[in-house]
């Protein structure tokens, strides 16, 4: 196939250029035609993205700080790169870092990972031919350049926003994201997948993926890995390394270090003559035979790995060769070692060590990004700002201080967390218990038999999972937890809809799957001191596994007493507002919105009951019986998916014989599709989860349609 030139990249644009105009392997029409970035037209492949974006936005709406970017201005998309001289390069990638600056400081997230892998998106689409090369990111985090350079850069300002851009690679968004970003840790298996199908078909593009060191965390990694230096595809895996860890005691110890003999190694092991010398060798020692091969396999690997940082051998037993470390922000470098694996047709698979620093740019980027995210009172320290300076505390904030207060108490508490990020707040914990707090990063399914380790050896561990998250670990909550009836105590956050996460981290699922386990208890928390209440009672559960949810954002009250907290009766659940006509029987946050639908149908003069169910599991059925005998309405209201708690209601009442009289029944759960992106208010309004649909659906049962219809307008 068609490849850049094998030249390291002094005096490279002419000769570069040339060959790529005069391709054989890759005919114009296998490349999408160019955006016209100043008519904000969007490339007719992009698979419904103007229609899902409506009318765009004015530009001078979308850029209030516009800062001068010459070379980006002629970049409408990656073949544009091509022409450009590695100086200019360097300029793009100067004017892709303040623009993602001036632009993303805007938003509520992150983009510090996108900063530290500019280079590197430039060097990939330098190098490659995407979309007919297939790259592939692990996180969404990383590809805000990646977006710019693929004809979605005046459309940022809208990332995350309803109806906007998307904060992972999305294949509905466009033909340059070929498999979609999930938590991380997948895209090796996908881009394994395409390179096994492409090697089928009899096809020549070449597969990248590009992985962090969040991902590394995750065993799906090794275990992609691992397949692929036995399938001995060719595939081209970037460790993206921002030098995190999870102990701060490890970063403070040696880094690996990037210098003249480094890169001059990495150039080295990548270069076409090295790599055909090893595989003549192969050659060479398989005729032998007798355990020559082997053991000139193990030379070559150790001898390599002395050169190599340490934990580079790791990548050759899994069977991948590694190449690095090579300087992330050095473009010239990055592309010559890039040219140089993409020039051999049999390659296997090949690991790219690099190295980055999410701190790179200008102090004067840094700092703006700083004022303008205080100015529009984002959260910079675990709380919501406003724009009086006050603050509100979250639902994690109430949580530690409840598992603050219990682990004074009980020596026995231990917190084991996971996930791709660590709430501010549970630092707090982490502080006062050190040696009683264990991160896992993204490791759920080692993070919940780990917990059930912890309970057989006596202690008390509460693992705190988000929801979108615990779906990865199911199989041991199943048989490592549930099935043995160990106590561990699961604590479900960023439970129901997500806001600007969109339906990746939506957690839809919470309720149903961890409901069906049969020695499980469920509960969900309505508000600060519900949840209080039920880290209390979770904590002296000691004879089988207990889980409760909790919303991501704010509290519902301010200033909730830190005081000590009173067990829950298991299975009971408590009438917060007695009325006559209609039974509104909420589970964890949506009581809120029950609250809201009551005060609205109040006004209509239509009495209202609104209970807060507390336990999907075991249910209170002598409060279920009391509602259904006073009350001729019934609707279940749950921020969740079909099957959770709307369905074990249902179930209980259907055979205890209450709907064989005058009840009438309504569930009111999440639709049966993914939501996305958008504010957590559009959300539940897409969702149908707003006080005002579920008073419309009470007026609705009441035959008052008309209503129901003007409250809906």
């Amino acid at each position: 196939m068609g490849t850049a030139p094998t030249q390291c990249p002094s005096g490279i644009t002419a000769n570069f250029h040339a060959k790529f105009d005069n391709r054989t392997e890759f005919p114009s029409s296998s490349f999408p035609s160019t955006l016209n970035l100043a008519k904000l037209s969007i490339h007719p492949n992009s698979k419904g993205l103007v229609n899902r974006l409506g009318s765009l936005p004015d530009i001078d709406d979308l850029f209030w700080e516009k800062v001068p970017t010459p070379i980006l201005d002629v970049v409408e998309s990656p073949v544009h790169l091509k022409s450009l001289s590695i100086k200019e390069l360097k300029l793009l990638a100067d004017e892709i870092r303040s623009e993602l600056s001036s632009t993303m400081s805007k938003t509520q997230r992150s983009f510090k990972a996108s900063l530290a892998a500019v280079e590197l998106t430039i060097a990939l689409h330098y190098v490659f031919h995407a979309p007919v090369d297939k790259i592939l990111w692990d996180a969404g985090e990383q590809t805000y350049a990646h977006k710019i350079l693929t004809g979605r850069r005046f459309l940022m300002p809208t990332l995350r926003q309803k109806n906007g851009l998307s904060g992972y690679t999305s294949r509905a968004e466009s033909e340059y994201d070929p498999f979609g970003a999930g938590h991380g840790c997948n895209s090796i298996s996908a881009g394994l997948g395409m390179a096994v199908a492409r090697d089928i078909k009899g096809k020549r593009e070449r597969v990248v993926t590009v992985i962090n060191n969040t991902t590394t965390m995750a065993g799906q990694v090794y275990e992609a890995m691992s397949n692929a230096g036995y399938l001995d595809s060719n595939l081209v895996v970037i460790l993206n390394d921002s030098r995190h860890s999870l102990h701060p005691k490890i970063e403070e110890g040696p880094k690996t270090s990037i210098n003249a003999l480094s890169s001059t190694l990495s150039r080295f092991q990548s270069s076409k003559s090295f790599r055909k010398f090893r595989e003549a060798a192969k050659d060479v020692t398989k005729k032998i035979g007798k355990g020559m091969h082997e053991l000139a396999a193990k030379v070559d690997e150790y001898a390599r790995g002395m050169m190599g940082p340490p934990g580079s051998t790791l990548f050759e037993e899994l069977g991948l060769y590694y190449i690095g470390p090579v300087d992330g922000h050095n473009i010239e470098d990055l592309i010559c070692v890039l040219q140089e694996v993409a020039s051999l047709d049999s390659m296997g698979p090949v690991l790219i060590h690099v190295i980055t620093e999410e701190n790179q740019g200008s102090e004067a980027d840094q700092k703006r990004g700083t004022v303008e995210l205080q100015q529009e009172g984002l959260s910079l320290n675990g709380f919501y700002t406003f724009s009086n300076g006050d603050s509100c505390q979250t639902y994690s904030d109430c949580l530690v201080a409840a598992l603050i207060m219990e682990a004074e108490k009980d020596k026995d508490i231990v917190v084991v967390h996971a996930g791709m990020e660590m709430d501010p707040s549970l630092k707090l914990f982490q502080e006062r218990f050190s040696d009683r707090f264990f991160d896992v990063g993204m490791a759920e399914q080692h993070a919940v038999t780990f917990s059930a380790g912890l309970s057989c050896g006596g202690l008390k561990p509460f693992c705190i999972i988000p929801s979108a998250f615990l779906q990865r670990a199911y199989d041991q909550v199943v048989h490592d937890v549930d099935r043995q009836s160990i106590p561990v105590r699961f604590v479900i956050t960023s439970a129901g809809l997500v806001g600007s996460d969109g339906p990746l981290q939506c957690g839809a699922f919470d309720i149903t799957f961890m409901s069906c386990l049969p020695n499980m208890i469920v509960m969900a928390a309505s508000d600060e001191d519900e949840l209080m209440n039920m880290v209390t009672t979770a904590a002296q559960i000691d004879d089988r596994p207990v889980c409760f949810r909790y919303p991501r954002g704010a509290l519902v009250r301010t200033n909730y007493p830190i005081r000590d907290r009173n067990a829950l009766e298991i299975g009971t659940g408590k009438v917060v507002v007695e009325g006559k006509d209609v039974a509104l029987l909420g589970y964890g946050a949506m009581v809120q919105n029950c609250l809201k639908a009551q005060a609205l149908l109040s006004k209509l003069g239509i009495s209202v009951t609104v209970a807060d169910a507390r336990f999907c599991k075991p249910l209170d059925t002598k409060l279920l019986r009391q509602l259904c005998g006073n009350h001729d309405i019934l609707i279940t209201v749950e921020e969740g998916s079909v099957g959770g708690f709307g369905s074990h209601v249902a179930q209980f009442i259907a055979l205890d014989g209450q709907l064989d009289g005058r009840l009438k029944w309504r569930p009111i759960v999440l639709p049966d599709n993914y939501i996305e992106h958008a504010s957590p208010g559009e959300q539940l309004a897409l969702a149908g989860l707003t006080g005002h649909h579920i008073a419309a659906t009470a007026l609705s049962l009441l035959g008052r349609t008309r209503e129901a219809l003007l409250l809906m307008c």
